[in-house]
C-alpha cells in the first residue's frame, strides 16, 4: 500500500532499513557467503546482497549504505542498484524499514 508522497512502497535515499524480524544474517564459512536464515530455511546471497545487507542497521540511511559501499568497492553510481535490490529485500520481507 503506497502513501502519498511514497515512493517503492516507502523505499527511498533517506530510508533505513533493518534486517527483518525472523531473519538473520550471518557469514557462513561452509558456504563462502552470507546467508539469511529464517526459521523455515536459509537464503544464500551473492556478494552485492551481503554487502548491502550488512549495513542495513535500521539507523543508516540507504543514501549513507550507498556512499559506503561506492567507498568501500571504489564504485560509483551504484544507487540505482542498491535502491533496488533493497525494495525488492522489503518486499520478501528481508529488510523492513524504520518508521
Amino acid at each position: 500500500m503506497n502513501h502519498p508522497g511514497s515512493q517503492d512502497a516507502g523505499v527511498g535515499p533517506a530510508s533505513q532499513p533493518a534486517i527483518g524480524r525472523g531473519f538473520r544474517l550471518q557469514w557462513e564459512a561452509a558456504q563462502n557467503a552470507h546467508v539469511l536464515l529464517y526459521p523455515e530455511g536459509m537464503v544464500k546471497l551473492n556478494g552485492s546482497a551481503g554487502e548491502i545487507l550488512k549495513r542495513c542497521d535500521g539507523a543508516t540511511s540507504i543514501a549513507d549504505i550507498t556512499a559506503d559501499l561506492e567507498r568501500a568497492f571504489a564504485a560509483a553510481n551504484l544507487s540505482a542498484d542498491v535502491l533496488r535490490f533493497v525494495s525488492m529485500a522489503v518486499e520478501k520481507k528481508w529488510l523492513q524499514i524504520g518508521t
